[in-house]
């Protein structure tokens, strides 16, 4: 304290308990550009940045709130938990490891199922949860995806996965690997019943994830910049030796190059993949699984072929009247021969399939050779 304050004391004091304190959370700092955004309103904008749109990694629940109708969700294979069944252990045994995940998470496992409506349209949507071990696939994230699956075959409905993955669960070893074929294998029933399944890519989608459930989608969609792999780049340049092309692992490049379909900002996910689902549904629909197309809506090569089988089948029987003896050319002949190999065997009073076309007397018979006089 200087000696002026010492004679004079201050008259205005400020305690410290009575500074204001910032709120935790309540300013944000974007990972890609530094600028610091209000939470409620990077909220509103699904967690992308307002001033570069950049997409940041958000929890599995938090998109499906985004996703689904409001209450429209029912989660699928909530019971199903992780087990340590090696007993393994590197640095921290693994079951310590899944405490702590499931502790700061809130989840069991990194993946959530979910059955409900997306925009009135029933979907089964299956979501990666990066914050949980990196949303690497165990045994657990391969039965949930099967069940998923499985829910979405049974309610004859469209499947969707969100990926964002590093791949693998290391700690699983041999049971994590095998979750690539049981979830490709699934997939494939899936497919076997006519029934859509469109995987979305997210940042990051890596590993074993990448190399078989996130690139077998009827329609790949991916968010602006994620990265999309196998191994990392710096992995690839030290066994390959050579320098790779910038951003080479990125939605971008890949859409460049053809390996994904399209990119979809997360702000207009909904609405793009609700239009798709509409058009895919109606292809996939219940009792119309020997075919892509809805019933009564064929393509327009299936409609011009089809005027044209009819417009051949009513001329027919005006050339066979115009000409008895043109019975022998090559259309007439195809038209008996298909006709012969539909009808049913000849029964006593009908006219044989050959006979088909107008008679010499006038009289007609139909197609089943029954003779209308």
């Amino acid at each position: 304290m200087s000696w002026f304050e010492r004679l004079i004391p201050a008259r205005i004091g400020t305690r410290r308990e009575d500074k204001g304190t910032v709120p935790e959370g309540l300013w944000v700092k974007c990972d890609c550009c530094s600028h610091v955004l209000y939470h409620a309103e990077l909220e509103r904008a699904q967690d992308v940045c307002i001033n570069c749109g950049h997409h940041m990694q958000i929890t599995a629940r938090k998109r499906l709130d985004w996703l689904l109708d409001s209450g429209s969700g029912t989660e699928i294979g909530a019971e199903v938990e992780p087990l340590d069944m090696l007993r393994f252990k590197d640095s921290r045994r693994y079951r310590d490891r899944l405490a702590v995940a499931q502790k700061e998470t809130g989840e069991k496992d990194a993946l959530v199922v979910m059955e409900g409506t997306m925009q009135n349209l029933p979907v089964v949507v299956a979501v990666f949860d990066f914050t949980f071990m990196a949303g690497s696939m165990g045994s657990v994230v391969g039965e949930r995806f099967v069940r998923g699956c499985d829910r979405a075959i049974e309610a004859q409905c469209p499947f969707v996965c969100f990926s964002a993955s590093g791949g693998a669960r290391m700690q699983e070893a041999l049971f994590s690997l095998l979750q690539m074929g049981k979830t490709s294998v699934a997939l494939n029933r899936l497919a076997e019943r006519r029934l859509p399944f469109i995987s979305v890519l997210t940042d990051p989608t890596m590993g074993g994830v990448s190399a078989s459930l996130a690139m077998l989608g009827d329609v790949i969609v991916a968010e602006p910049g994620a990265r999309i792999g196998f191994a990392g780049p710096r992995v690839i340049e030290q066994t390959v030796r050579e320098k790779l092309p910038e951003g080479f692992q990125s939605a971008e490049f890949l859409l460049e190059h053809g390996a994904i379909d399209m990119i979809v900002d997360r702000r207009e996910m909904r609405d793009v993949l609700a239009r798709l689902l509409a058009k895919l549904s109606r292809a996939a629909s219940p009792g119309s699984q020997d075919t892509h197309t809805a019933p009564g809506a064929g393509s327009a090569e299936d409609a011009q072929s089809n005027t044209a089988s009819t417009a051949a089948s009513n001329t027919a029987p005006a050339d066979a009247a115009a000409s008895d003896n043109d019975m022998d050319s090559a259309d007439a002949t195809s038209g008996v021969a298909a006709a012969a190999a539909d009808a049913p065997a000849d029964k006593a009073g009908e006219t044989p399939p050959s006979e088909v076309g107008n008679g010499s007397d006038g009289s007609t018979t139909d197609s089943h050779g029954r003779r209308n006089d």
